[in-house]
């Protein structure tokens, strides 16, 4: 079932529980994580980010989520992860995506709050949900040169006021692409940050979060989280073990089959930590 990320929040922020944004690259890890969430019987969102849209285009990769959407047993929404322009986000919606994240992270406030705003009339006209973020949540790898900057919590109450975006992420003490469980968590600041603002709060880079850390997250206004390196580490490991394992074996097909269990496995840990 094909939702918005309004559809699959709705409530959330209320329970014990948190929605988990899956980055996915294609057919093979979109449809293991599928499964995890029949499996639990829980929604779930299927993300893409530039990475994936450099390898392919959106419109192949739109219609391919959206179809893997709509044939699911659960609400699932497909969002477009961290677009730093409007053109790109006009077309991820003509391509069916039904959540869009603009990143003005980089920017100064003032131009953030422009930005956005002209992200949120389009997506509105359109019944898509808008995801935007404050402060700026930077890499492990330093190639990536993103600057990294705590959010604080009366800027993160000035942008969602003025912006009218539906959910909020937040720098908190995470960072994307971490391959082991080290990020500190400033519990305090999110805290702060929560008591500022009225809609759902989004944490990215929680690849790198403790299971504690996770489950205590939950008890907070926390509604979405998002997760990449686990999978793609969960597929990579387990590809590569394939591939050692079987030296000449050359169909990608029975290759692939190994490690799109060990994605679903490790999806559903991810989702059954986060109390769905």
């Amino acid at each position: 079932m094909l939702v918005n990320l309004n559809q699959v929040l709705n409530g959330i922020a209320q329970k014990k529980c948190a929605i988990p944004g899956f980055n996915v690259f294609g057919y093979e890890d979109a449809t293991a994580v599928v499964r995890a969430a029949e499996e639990l019987n829980a929604p779930v969102i299927l993300m893409t980010n530039k990475v994936a849209l450099d390898y392919m285009p959106i419109s192949y990769l739109g219609k391919l989520l959206c179809a893997i959407a709509e044939d699911a047993k659960v609400p699932i929404c497909v969002h477009l992860d961290h677009a730093t322009n409007y053109e790109v986000v006009a077309q991820a919606i003509m391509a069916g995506f039904t959540s869009v994240m603009y990143d003005g992270s980089q920017l100064p406030l003032e131009e953030n709050i422009k930005n956005t705003s002209e992200v949120v009339k389009l997506a509105n006209a359109c019944g898509v949900s808008v995801e935007a973020e404050i402060g700026a949540v930077g890499y492990n790898d330093p190639n990536m040169k993103v600057k990294a900057v705590y959010t604080e919590p009366e800027e993160a109450k000035i942008f969602a006021e003025k912006t009218g975006v539906d959910a909020l992420a937040v720098a908190v003490g995470t960072l994307h692409r971490m391959e082991t469980q080290e990020a500190v968590i400033q519990f305090d600041r999110l805290e702060a940050i929560q008591n500022q603002v009225s809609i759902p709060l989004v944490i990215h880079g929680s690849t790198g979060v403790t299971d504690e850390d996770l489950r205590k997250l939950i008890t907070y206004r926390v509604a979405k989280v998002n997760i990449g390196t686990a999978l793609r580490m969960a597929f990579g490991k387990s590809l590569r073990e394939e591939m050692n394992n079987n030296p000449k074996e050359f169909d990608r097909i029975k290759l692939f089959k190994t490690p799109m269990v060990k994605v679903q496995e490790e999806a559903k840990k991810k989702m059954e930590i986060l109390g769905l």
